[in-house]
């Protein structure tokens, strides 16, 4: 493939950190590409009233690839104190940058991986038959539609006119709310297309037999939310049965999912959920594996515009410390993500390989390895700081 430009957002807090370990990996692994830098987050509020100025948006339409750190959000009043006092009271509101970055290239396909490394001391266990203890291999690949669902921002509180007698025409709200006054009541809508649903369901089934994983599970509520959760199971079945006979289809209901992750999580693979149910799913997962220090991700638009991302926060007060303590991984193993979209799979699995290395030896573990507090002086009981997590990756390579 021709040489790929790859906007980088580094964004705020330890996103920066973690950035410049994962281009340090990338350097080391001998991937060549051109970088170019895109201005996004807090900063950027607080000079221009725009987390996510319309250049940066322009890099990302240009070329189509964005490597993504972390941002930092705060309530709508904590943002607007901190404006430049040259924008205050000028009906500047803040909304996510990432949120915006989904809706903006519609970015409605989400992937995020949770597979066990060997030898992390996070590793979910349970005792076995006899007591003994287990550890059971995770790789399960949680695909999240990405733009709708209880996400779409669709809600009002003191809902307006309209919008009150048009729910009204429903039964069960006119028996239920219809005596209730309007200004005590807020709806946020949960929206799903047809067109979108199906989008996320053929990804998760591609993929699916793409990586030879023997079944599909839909993770939703379909026996309550009869609409919503009802449309992707619908889909799915018959998706399933005229494009994928092979492959095994599960029906799973989110609160019983979450039961049995932690009973059986080595019995799933491929699961695909709405937005709020997959966001719930695979942070879920992401706990089995080690918590947001190794949860990677990645967003695709049907355009073929792909951001990839750590699904863990900016961390403002970890971003402060003299010496960084956070672990790079997940921004680390984002990058490998991006590297396999754009064809470099090869570079990708040395970099993967390295990284396991480091944990199975464990030489080198970071705070969070170690069940540490995330304090300034972790780094004085052992554990490894950020940039020496990433030398450790590094020589290994």
């Amino acid at each position: 493939m021709e040489r790929q430009t790859i906007v980088i957002l580094p964004g705020d807090g330890i996103g920066e950190i973690v950035m410049k370990q994962a281009l340090r990996v990338l350097d080391a692994a001998g991937f060549e590409t051109d970088y170019i830098y895109g201005d996004i987050g807090w900063k950027y509020w607080c000079r221009e009233g725009n987390p996510l100025p319309e250049r940066t948006l322009d890099l990302i339409k240009k070329h189509k690839i964005a490597l993504f750190g972390a941002i930092t959000s705060k309530p709508n009043e904590e943002a607007k104190a901190e404006l430049d006092p040259s924008l205050k009271d000028k009906g500047f509101v803040y909304s996510s940058p990432i949120v915006g970055l989904r809706q903006h290239f519609n970015l409605d396909i989400c992937v995020r991986p949770c597979r066990s490394y060997k030898g992390n001391p996070l590793n979910f266990i349970r005792r076995g038959r006899n007591n003994e203890i287990e550890e059971p291999f995770i790789d399960a690949v949680i695909f999240r539609q990405n733009t709708e669902c209880l996400y779409s921002g669709v809600e009002w509180t003191n809902p307006p006119q309209n919008v009150w007698q048009a729910f009204m025409t429903h039964k069960k709200f006119a028996e239920n709310y219809g005596n209730v006054p309007p200004e005590e009541v807020s709806i946020s809508a949960r929206i799903f297309t047809r067109k979108a649903t199906t989008r996320i369901l053929m990804a998760a089934f591609e993929y699916a037999r793409e990586k030879n994983y023997p079944s599909v599970t839909v993770c939703e509520k379909p026996n309550v939310i009869r609409e919503t959760s009802g449309l992707m199971w619908r889909l799915a079945k018959e998706i399933q049965k005229t494009l994928f006979p092979e492959i095994k289809l599960i029906n799973t209901n989110i609160d019983a999912q979450m039961m049995w992750l932690t009973k059986n999580p080595e019995d799933y693979g491929v699961i695909v959920a709405g937005n709020m149910f997959g966001d719930i799913v695979s942070d879920a997962f992401a706990g089995l594996i080690g918590g947001l220090g190794f949860a990677c991700s990645a967003q695709f638009s049907e355009d073929g515009t792909a951001v990839f991302e750590p699904t863990h926060g900016s961390a403002p007060k970890y971003a402060d410390y003299e010496i960084s303590i956070v672990n790079p991984v997940a921004m680390i193993e984002s990058a490998c993500m991006m590297l396999e979209y754009i064809g470099k799979e090869d570079i990708s699995g040395r970099i993967r390989k390295a990284i396991a290395d480091v944990i199975l030896e464990g030489k080198v573990r970071t705070y969070d390895m170690l069940r540490l507090k995330g304090s300034p002086d972790v780094i004085s009981q052992g554990a490894a700081s950020t940039e020496q997590m990433t030398d450790a990756i590094i020589s290994k390579l």
